[in-house]
């Protein structure tokens, strides 16, 4: 098992090959920038200064092929997941990518959470839900790429399980990877910004070889595309109002059977059959919640999809058809879970709910973790 080769001349941003022959493709630098000491490519310039992101013509199949390389290396696979959005920011076929590794799972934006979570129990949830997915993993630490929280543990974790190899930072778009290895980075040298971040998908776009030691170097790895997150049906200035900047805090409503809850215009939550009851929402606090009866919910979403019930706020014609399915809970304190947005905590009452995401985006069911 060898190390991956880095020969070529790559943006000191996102790691792709410079070149200066195309504009419009990835990697592309005016040819005097080549003089520079440190060279970064066309679009980390644009995104660094002018917080512009331009799109570059890589499929979903391009990222996991840069990705299996892993398979065939022998090192440590630290796999960064997004609290909010786990399963949306699960690559569904990691086993099969990186061969015999060990996957230490590091799960971002705790700090984020309400400080009452079970922290104990959303680690549990996180292992078991992995093996579900067919991943075993060594432990599950908790981190803040934006405050730090959790660093400290995640450090002595990589070098208790990497054993003097290599470490590979893997996981898909908009997880905040990039932000977690400058943490690392801007702790072990001061150096500030070594890796072009950003709130949108497809940042890196190349590894970035980053050395620990003599022996062994950590690696950041290009974004993999997964379209069961969310952020890829909406525009920079929604993923913006989804994407929780600070603690959460929850809302209560109490619902009687026969109602309905709208998460802007992206999910629906139908409380079908039950009791009346509270249900607690964890979502970012710029989402607007709206109540309604399920007799009215559908006109609701037809005529004021993008408007009253936004986001999405734009382009609400190419939004993909809300997929609903039914799900029954006994007397259990469960989270119902929307990837990319948050969550909905039943307070242990048997009830029926209906819940609708986008197509690709799955719905999940927990032990609530508060």
């Amino acid at each position: 098992m060898g190390r991956l080769d880095f020969e070529q001349v790559v943006c000191q941003g996102c790691g792709v090959g410079i070149q200066v022959e195309d504009k419009e493709k990835p990697g592309f630098v005016p040819a005097s920038a080549l003089e520079n000491e440190m060279i970064i490519c066309q679009r980390c310039f644009r995104l660094k200064h002018y917080n512009e992101v331009q799109d570059v013509p890589y499929t979903d199949s391009d990222f996991l092929k840069m990705i299996s390389q892993i398979g065939e290396t022998n090192g440590l696979i630290v796999k960064i997941v997004d609290i909010f959005d786990f399963s949306g920011s699960f690559i569904k076929s990691m086993h099969r990518l990186t061969g015999k590794n060990p996957i230490l799972l590091v799960a971002n934006k705790v700090d984020l959470l309400p400080k009452s979570t079970n922290l104990n129990r959303l680690k549990h949830w996180m292992k078991k839900a992995a093996a579900d997915l067919g991943l075993t993993v060594q432990d599950v630490c908790l981190v803040s790429a934006k405050t730090g929280q959790g660093y400290q543990d995640v450090k002595a974790a990589i070098e208790s399980y990497r054993k003097g190899k290599d470490v590979y930072v893997v996981g898909c778009t908009n997880v905040g990877k990039s932000t977690f290895i400058n943490y690392l980075i801007n702790d072990s040298t001061g150096e500030q910004d070594a890796i072009t971040t950003s709130y949108f998908p497809g940042t890196t776009l190349g590894f970035i070889e980053i050395p620990l030691d003599e022996q062994s170097s950590l690696f950041d790895t290009p974004g993999v595309i997964n379209r069961g997150q969310i952020a890829h049906y909406l525009s920079k200035k929604d993923l913006k109002v989804i994407t929780p900047t600070k603690e959460i805090k929850p809302r209560v409503y109490q619902l009687n059977e026969q109602q309905t809850l709208f998460v802007g215009g992206l999910a629906r939550f139908d409380f079908v059959k039950g009791e009346r009851q509270a249900f607690v929402c964890y979502f970012a606090n710029s989402i607007e919640l709206h109540r309604t009866k399920i007799e009215k919910a559908d006109s609701l979403y037809q005529e004021h999809l993008g408007g009253l019930l936004s986001p999405p706020s734009s382009e609400i014609e190419h939004f993909p058809a809300l997929q609903e399915r039914t799900i029954k809970v006994t007397a259990e304190k469960t989270d119902i879970v929307f990837p990319g947005l948050g969550w909905i905590t039943l307070s242990g009452q048997p009830a029926t709910i209906t819940v609708s995401t986008p197509y690709d985006v799955p719905i999940m069911k927990r032990d609530a973790i508060i």
